[in-house]
């Protein structure tokens, strides 16, 4: 469950691009892990450092190069990583133990904190493992930094999976450039090792329809069901197949499929069904949805109402009311700039060939 995120994320937080491999789920990790070793490093390229987690006896598939333990109540141990600087600097990197959860595309989150988290959770990953010594460490040039993190297992009989991830970035990072009149982007190249305990017997999956809400994600409007796993385990490879319809006109208003999500133990996934350019209307709704993988099947069904008021907000904020995609402004955006640099160009040329003739003259 090591994986590679490289975030450009601009500042004053308009916006961020994940590049790289990340792997959300443990046994996706096994199966693309090329090392057999108990403790495998993660490849740095250009990032200017990497991790290795040091595997102790207790994991329970040895060719995991995360940490796939097998704990017991009460159990208190020490887990260690080493972090690699491959620069001729000293680097500083910042490290940090996230609480597994779900996020809204359907995928486990290693790397972010969740804001809130179910009701369901007893033991947050972070609040039984604790890093030892500082957050922030300095690895050395060509040299390597072991960092340390606490494990203390509950007292209490834990029935299944505690999920979470060891956070580890690039706290040095400069910002690459600056163009004047515009914002500064900054790279920011982070690792997450996996940290998957078990304990006594893993549960089956539990997963209920909590709610359906009119809503918005990143101010598009949409419908949202909200699913939850009560169950101390992962369940994995889910598809979804959904249909909004009317009660008032007995037409559907929205069907969609999605495939290949994966929801995190004791976590709840606010599923976004966005309706686009279509507006939120007011009314009384019914939610079909048959969910399913390879061993369960679970089909909801829930009436829910918009009202007017809850229509009108959204559909007032709703970036989905442009008249024009902000894709095309990036577009026509980029085409006006490089018209004006050939105007400038041609100019520049213009008046130097100008110039040129008069000498001669």
């Amino acid at each position: 469950m090591r994986f590679f995120t490289a975030t450009w994320q601009k500042i004053l937080l308009v916006g961020a691009l994940v590049m790289g491999l990340q792997l959300v789920q443990p046994a996706l990790a096994a199966k693309n892990s090329s090392s057999s070793n108990s403790s495998s490093v993660a490849q740095s390229g250009s990032i200017g450092f990497s991790v290795s987690a040091k595997i102790p006896d207790n994991q329970i598939h040895k060719k995991n190069s995360y940490f796939d333990l097998k704990m017991t109540k009460g159990k208190s141990q020490v887990l260690k990583t080493v972090i690699y600087n491959t620069t001729n600097r000293d680097i500083k990197v910042q490290t940090a133990i996230h609480t597994a959860y779900t996020n809204t595309n359907g995928v486990i989150d290693y790397v972010t904190p969740a804001k809130t988290y179910d009701s369901s959770l007893l033991y947050k990953m972070s609040d039984i493992t604790k890093l030892q010594g500082a957050k922030t460490v300095t690895v050395p040039a060509n040299g390597s930094k072991v960092v340390s993190a606490q494990v203390t297992m509950p007292n209490k009989n834990f029935n299944g999976v505690i999920l979470g991830g060891w956070y580890f970035r690039r706290a040095d990072d400069k910002v690459t450039g600056t163009v004047k009149g515009s914002m500064n982007i900054k790279n920011q190249y982070s690792y997450v090792i996996g940290l998957k305990y078990t304990e006594g017997t893993v549960p089956s999956p539990k997963l209920t329809l909590e709610k359906v809400t009119a809503g918005m994600e990143n101010y598009h409007r949409g419908i949202f069901p909200y699913l939850r796993n009560t169950s101390a385990t992962i369940i994995s490879n889910l598809t979804m197949n959904t249909t909004v319809t009317s009660k008032n006109s007995g037409k559907v208003v929205k069907k969609e499929k999605k495939q290949n999500v994966q929801i995190a133990p004791n976590s709840f996934f606010k599923y976004p069904l966005l309706t686009g350019s279509t507006k939120l209307q007011a009314g009384k709704y019914h939610l079909h949805m048959v969910v399913k993988n390879s061993e369960h099947r679970w089909v909801f069904d829930k009436d829910f109402t918009i009202s007017e008021a809850t229509a009108n907000e959204y559909n007032k904020k709703s970036v989905d009311n442009a008249g024009i995609n902000i894709i095309w402004f990036i577009v026509f955006g980029a085409l006006g700039m490089l018209i004006l640099v050939l105007l400038i160009l041609w100019l520049f040329f213009f008046l130097k060939k100008r110039r040129q003739n008069k000498d001669k003259d």
